[in-house]
């Protein structure tokens, strides 16, 4: 069996302040590199997913829409600053079919009509209601998991992630792995 490797964790223009590679370069590089599926996971939004999606088709590269989606600490409702946790979390959301595209687009929604706090965030319980059809990815290093990892708090890394894990149906739950060069996720 020949393993194949893909990009799943990707941010583009769209996610705004924060990348710049084009949706059209990151599919020419999938295509280039015979990748035969590409994500894209802009930060709170999917304001690039249309054009994504046919640049991908067009290239006959499989296109997988997500979200790099922010998540309250506790309720997405509260809009208090803690000294213990930060406003949000990080968490990767990947559509899976069409059930999964409208809970993303749902939870999109809901994040910034009921939970924006500098960012639009949404909160577990909201997450648990809209799970069905989506893949959970812990997500970089502003991801729950890997804050107490950093903290070296593993028991409260591993009860959120066994918390996301229960959250998300028939193993669709993954610790993401990141390798940037950077001290902090080497560790």
């Amino acid at each position: 069996m020949e393993l194949t490797f893909i990009h799943l964790h990707n941010h583009s223009e769209f996610s705004i302040l924060d990348g710049a590679l084009k949706t059209a370069a990151l599919v020419d590089a999938a295509y280039q590199n015979n990748m035969p599926a590409v994500a894209l996971t802009d930060h709170g939004n999917i304001f690039g997913a249309v054009g994504f999606f046919k640049q991908a088709k067009e290239k006959g590269v499989k296109p997988i829409l997500g979200c790099e989606i922010y998540v309250a600490p506790k309720s997405r409702f509260d809009k208090k600053a803690s000294s213990k946790h930060p406003a949000h979390f990080h968490l990767v959301l990947l559509v899976k079919d069409e059930t999964g595209y409208l809970n993303l687009c749902h939870l999109i929604t809901k994040a910034y009509l009921e939970g924006f706090y500098y960012r639009p965030r949404i909160d577990k319980e909201l997450l648990a209601q809209h799970a069905e059809g989506l893949i959970g990815l812990s997500g970089c290093l502003k991801g729950e998991v890997s804050h107490f990892l950093g903290l070296g708090q593993e028991e409260m890394a591993e009860e959120a992630a066994r918390e996301y894990a229960s959250i998300f149906s028939n193993d669709s739950f993954y610790i993401e792995i990141q390798d940037h060069g950077m001290k902090e996720q080497k560790e």
